[in-house]
């Protein structure tokens, strides 16, 4: 076995968040509490709950603070709730609701920048500059999270450079851990070691995190390629949740019951029960009227009843 791999991993479910954002259904606080309640069950120890962003963008992230005051009662402190912020406003509504971490966000393509939240990549992170802060100030942690890092549905191809960049702009200005996300999922092993490689400039390897969608079916793949660096820490989605708003014909991100089958079956530890983790899948996918797209969960749901 390859001893630079990590004994233990950790994940970061971000099904509430970015698997959930895109579904065209409203999907009832009630429904996302039981999901982040079934994820916690299994194990899942990160959350990505929300987003305080404006409704106006994204409806269905609406309810956040609803959301965050149904959790409060039954919040556990070995838990991280995340929220994602997009700006003073945004963090000022989500500090009331004292999140473990907030997370910002800036893309590696110019144009994606500009097409997403309508501002280039260095207006975008002086934006957030306040918000980490802010952040640092009520002792909450701050993630960066970079977009686009492998290729981009305007500009294509990225260059490792754009990462580096982008990487030291947030570490500049506060992020304390950088997730490299191949938004489009257009990413393969090699090049996502040089996106890796290029953010390793300015932070070290265990403050890095992977977030692969599987576009291409390439996510998992790239994961391994993470990992293989030392990357011990990655966002996937249950029953692989999600895609982009503004990435055309991006789909969701890699399963976290595919990727926790993976890590398990390589005797790398995530402290997480996969049994509980498919069951958490299988009631949001029941809700939301949709296939597991998790190939895991479904093998061990047809194995079941065989």
């Amino acid at each position: 076995m390859n001893n630079s791999y990590p004994k233990h991993v950790s994940i970061v479910d971000v099904s509430p968040r970015d698997g959930l954002q895109n579904e065209s259904m409203t999907v009832p606080t009630a429904v996302k509490q039981a999901l982040i309640e079934d994820l916690i069950a299994a194990g899942i120890k990160k959350i990505e709950t929300t987003s305080f962003v404006s409704p106006k963008w994204v409806p269905q992230m609406g309810d956040n603070s609803e959301l965050m005051n149904a959790l409060e009662p039954s919040r556990q402190d070995d838990v991280i709730y995340s929220v994602l912020v997009p700006n003073m406003r945004g963090f000022d509504n989500a500090a009331k609701h004292h999140p473990d971490e907030v997370v910002i966000f800036a893309s590696a393509s110019e144009t994606f920048s500009q097409k997403n939240i309508n501002c280039s990549i260095d207006e975008s992170i002086e934006r957030f500059a306040p918000v980490a802060a802010a952040a640092k100030a009520q002792g909450i942690k701050v993630r960066g999270v970079i977009s686009c890092t492998v290729g981009c549905p305007y500009e294509g191809e990225i260059d490792p450079s754009q990462v580096a960049y982008v990487t030291k702009r947030l570490v500049e200005i506060g992020a304390e851990q950088i997730g490299v996300a191949d938004t489009i999922g257009v990413g393969t092993p090699i090049k996502v070691k040089k996106a890796l490689q290029a953010a390793l400039e300015y932070i070290d390897i265990e403050h890095i995190s992977g977030h692969f969608h599987d576009t291409y079916g390439q996510a998992l793949s790239n994961t391994l390629a993470a990992l293989e660096m030392g990357v011990s820490e990655f966002d996937t989605s249950v029953a692989g949740l999600g895609g982009c708003p503004y990435a055309k014909g991006a789909t969701g991100n890699v399963a976290t019951e595919d990727v926790v089958y993976m890590l398990h079956g390589m005797g790398i530890e995530t402290g997480i029960d996969l049994d509980k983790l498919v069951v958490a899948g299988e009631r949001i996918s029941e809700f939301l009227g949709r296939r597991n797209d998790s190939n895991v969960a479904r093998a061990l749901i047809n194995k079941r009843s065989i």
